[in-house]
């Protein structure tokens, strides 16, 4: 993803077709959206695509960021997000990270004159395991979560690092006005084995840093920064599953990564039936084979 440029949410990957198939039919309605995912996902770039797509595109598009504020700043930030955003749609972004006082003033603007602004609120934390905690308040986050949609990490959609790439190299070498450089076919399967923990922002960064440092070169594996060159491999040619000379109980083993897999997710099927590469229907299957419950 990228904020700018005609083709704002790039990739194939199923997890993010299923995305994409979901933005197209909430970006019509009025409906309140959660945007969950990890840090770089893209969540501020798709609410700026549901606006672009709804019925309030000609509005303003605010967003309220609002971590590491106090109370009375909180309340203040939404206070004036919400005025701002009059017309149009707000993003909240971190909302898990809001203080007591700020969503006890969300949850009043959402009751109240909110009507005039389509909201949408993006965490990267479980906030179900916050109300379940009792620091996140129950009501407003039924009121925020109408529809949650759940962005996938990029190692979850690992075949779309080559059309990302390209679109981000080609932006910073327009950006700096320099000729972008060219990965060999060893350097881009390196690049599709990392597993890119910072998501799209770290692979936008890293496009930009060798598009400053390497403009217009031939750039192979031993170019590319230690961590992608040592990093762990979650794509392909990854090493695979050893099996010890002693066996196993292949049984027992599907239970254990099942149960492994639900626990990762915070019980989450669907956040599950991807970390394994399974459909939901699946994993249902199998969590009903076994008598597991989530």
């Amino acid at each position: 993803m990228t904020e700018s440029g005609p083709q704002r949410l790039i990739g194939d990957a199923p997890a993010f077709r299923r995305l994409l198939n979901a933005v197209r039919l909430v970006a019509a309605t009025e409906a309140s959206l959660l945007l969950i995912g990890e840090d770089g996902t893209g969540k501020e770039c798709l609410a700026r695509e549901i606006h672009r797509l709804g019925t309030r595109r000609d509005g303003p598009f605010e967003v309220v960021r609002v971590a590491g504020l106090t109370e009375e700043d909180a309340v203040t930030a939404l206070d004036g997000a919400f005025l701002a955003a009059r017309g149009g749609s707000l993003l909240v972004d971190q909302v898990g990270e809001l203080t007591t006082s700020g969503q006890a003033r969300l949850l009043r603007w959402l009751e109240g004159p909110g009507g005039e602004v389509r909201v949408m609120a993006a965490s990267r934390q479980d906030l179900w395991g916050q109300v379940r905690g009792g620091s996140f308040r129950d009501d407003l986050y039924y009121r925020l979560c109408v529809v949650p949609l759940e962005l996938p990490p990029l190692r979850e959609r690992i075949q779309d690092v080559g059309p990302l790439l390209e679109h981000f190299l080609a932006s910073a070498a327009t950006t700096h006005g320099v000729a972008r450089p060219r990965f060999s076919l060893t350097a881009q399967r390196q690049l599709r084995r990392y597993a890119w923990p910072g998501n799209l922002r770290e692979l936008r960064n890293f496009c930009e840093r060798m598009v400053i440092l390497c403009p217009g070169r031939d750039l192979g594996p031993d170019n590319l920064p230690p961590e992608i060159r040592h990093g762990g491999v979650d794509g392909e040619e990854g090493p695979g599953f050893k099996l010890p000379a002693s066996g196993i109980k292949l049984r027992d083993l599907e239970i254990d990564v099942l149960r492994q897999a639900l626990a990762l997710a915070g019980g989450n099927k669907s956040r599950a039936a991807r970390l394994l590469g399974l459909t939901r229907d699946t994993l249902l299957y199998r969590l009903n084979k076994y008598l597991i419950r989530a």
